[in-house]
C-alpha cells in the first residue's frame, strides 16, 4: 500500500466516546482533528497517523509494550491498515459442508494479556441456553453489523456486550488469517493487547465465565490434539486443547494453531 493511499483513510474505528482527555477513545483525536480530517492535506494527515496518534497510544497504555511478545506479532500478523480479505484458511475442506450463498462477515477479538507470570490469552465460555454455541469456549465476538466502521469496531464492539471490555483497554496490533466455520461464517479475527488491570463483567444471556490461559501452553505443539468427529456422515478432524476444567476445541483451537503457525513463521 502505498504512502499516498494509506493517508485518506481515517484511522476512525467507529468508537466514538471522549475519554477524560478530551480524546476520541477509538481513534485518539481530539474534537478539532475529527472535525479537520476532510480538510487536511495528505502531509497532515500522515503525520497525525504515523507520529502523534501512536505518541498518543504509548502515553495512554503503557503496558501495551509489556507483552514480551510484541515485536514477533507484529512481523507475523496482517497489519491494521490491511485487512485479509481472502476466504479462510480452511475453506476448501469444508466447500461441500457451507450452507448455500455468501459466507457473513464476523470478527473475534483474541486479547493477550501481558502478566508477571507470562502472556495470558483471554477467552470465554458461552452461556449453556444459547441457541448457537452453547457451552463452548470462544473469543468474544460477532457477527459485523452495518453500523461497524469495519472489522476491528465489531470485535471491539461485541467484546465491550459480552464481557463489558472498554475500547480504551485493548490495543489492536494486527490480524490473524481468516477462518470458515461451518456454520457459514467467514471470521477475522483481531489481536489486541488487553490491560492486565481489566476486570470482566460478563453479559450473563451470552457469556457464563471469563478465563485465562497461558500463551506458552497454547503455543506448544503438544498441547493441540486433533479429534475426529462425524459430520453429516463425513469424517471430519478438529483441534482441541485440554486445558483444565475447560474443552478449547472447533473454531477457538484452530484460531489459536492460525496463531501459532504465524509466530513460528516469523521467529
Amino acid at each position: 500500500m502505498n504512502t499516498a493511499f494509506r493517508a485518506v483513510l481515517s484511522p476512525c474505528i467507529g468508537v466514538c466516546t471522549l475519554d477524560d482527555d478530551g480524546l476520541c477513545e477509538g481513534c485518539l483525536r481530539t474534537t478539532s482533528e475529527i472535525a479537520r480530517w476532510s480538510q487536511m492535506n495528505d502531509d497532515e494527515r500522515l503525520r497525525l497517523m504515523e507520529h502523534v496518534l501512536p505518541g498518543r497510544e504509548r502515553a495512554r497504555a503503557p503496558w501495551a509494550d509489556r507483552l514480551r511478545e510484541g515485536e514477533l506479532l507484529r512481523r507475523a500478523l496482517h497489519p491494521l491498515g490491511a485487512v485479509p480479505g481472502a476466504p479462510g484458511w480452511n475453506h476448501e475442506e469444508l466447500i461441500d459442508l457451507l450452507p448455500p450463498g455468501q459466507l457473513a462477515e464476523a470478527a473475534v477479538l483474541a486479547g493477550l494479556v501481558p502478566r508477571a507470570e507470562g502472556t495470558q490469552v483471554l477467552l470465554t465460555r458461552r452461556t449453556d441456553g444459547l441457541r448457537h454455541h452453547g457451552g463452548q469456549v470462544s473469543f468474544p465476538g460477532g457477527r459485523v453489523e452495518p453500523t461497524d466502521t469495519d472489522v476491528v469496531a465489531a470485535a471491539l464492539r461485541e467484546s465491550r456486550e459480552e464481557i463489558a471490555l472498554p475500547a480504551a483497554q485493548a490495543v489492536p496490533l494486527g490480524f490473524l488469517d481468516p477462518f470458515t466455520t461451518i456454520s457459514g461464517f467467514r471470521v477475522v479475527p483481531v489481536v489486541a493487547v488487553i490491560d492486565p488491570s481489566f476486570v470482566p463483567q460478563p453479559e450473563p444471556n451470552e457469556v457464563a465465565d471469563v478465563f485465562e490461559v497461558p500463551l506458552d501452553y497454547l503455543l506448544a505443539p503438544d498441547s493441540l490434539r486433533r479429534v475426529e468427529v462425524d459430520y453429516r456422515g463425513r469424517r471430519r478432524v478438529v483441534l482441541e486443547y485440554g486445558w483444565p476444567g475447560q474443552r478449547i476445541w472447533g473454531a477457538t483451537a484452530a484460531i489459536l494453531f492460525n496463531l501459532r503457525e504465524r509466530l513460528e513463521r516469523s521467529a
